[in-house]
């Protein structure tokens, strides 16, 4: 996304009326999801004086710092003090979608009452610049063996368990973790099939900034570091 995040972070660039990070705090809330923690590394300060405490928006927003990226599961491992004990919601900030976050409430409900460790993915149709996918989907579980693969959205549910070998401090991608868990039976899925990109350049901020542009100034219609609930 360089030379756009060289000064700005990812979360805080905008499409449309809002920065990417926004339209993921206002759908959130509008859930009934008020308490969230965002992890943070480069230009992270940027995000905590522009989020403040979430007041504005209805929520409480407690933030976990990163001196260097810990990745996708070391950063979550880190934020787990903030987090608690009970289940709770990923989403990443690089992504735009519409997703309706209220039909996780009875999948966090699930993961509390289930086996720990357990964790459940989003997952949505591969984009042509990921065209390979990273898992498949059968009766409601992922699977490595499957032919047809679909692509992990950013979005998903967890056991607090799921990053209990994750070691102090370590960085460490999601993958590592998921791939095992995967095999044992642990992780469940849904497949979205609405609006969903990856903004991960500035072709598809550009995207991202006609979508919302297209629809009303508020949260109906679309649904950070990464950001937890």
């Amino acid at each position: 996304m360089r030379p756009l995040t060289d000064h700005t972070p990812k979360p805080l660039l905008r499409a449309g009326s809002k920065a990417l990070i926004e339209w993921h705090v206002e759908r959130l809330v509008a859930a009934g999801v008020d308490r969230l923690v965002i992890n943070h590394a480069h230009l992270g300060g940027q995000i905590v004086q522009a989020l403040g405490n979430g007041a504005r928006f209805g929520a409480q927003i407690a933030y976990s710092a990163e001196e260097t990226a810990l990745e996708t599961a070391g950063g979550i491992a880190k934020a787990m003090p903030l987090l608690g004990v009970r289940p709770f919601i990923v989403v990443s900030a690089d992504v735009f979608c519409q997703y309706d976050f209220t039909r996780l409430i009875p999948v966090l409900q699930a993961l509390g009452a289930g086996q720990p460790g357990r964790a459940h993915l989003v997952m949505v149709p591969n984009a042509p610049h990921h065209p390979q996918g990273d898992f498949g989907l059968a009766d409601g579980m992922l699977s490595e063996e499957a032919d047809v693969k679909l692509t992990y959205s950013g979005i998903g549910c967890f056991h607090p368990a799921f990053f209990a070998t994750v070691p102090a401090g370590a960085t460490m991608k999601l993958v590592t973790l998921l791939k095992p868990a995967i095999a044992a039976g642990l992780v469940s899925g849904e497949c979205h099939n609405g609006l969903w990109l990856d903004v991960g350049t500035p072709e598809r901020l550009a995207l991202a900034d006609q979508y919302a542009a297209q629809m009303v100034d508020g949260i109906d219609g679309i649904y950070t570091s990464s950001l937890r609930t």
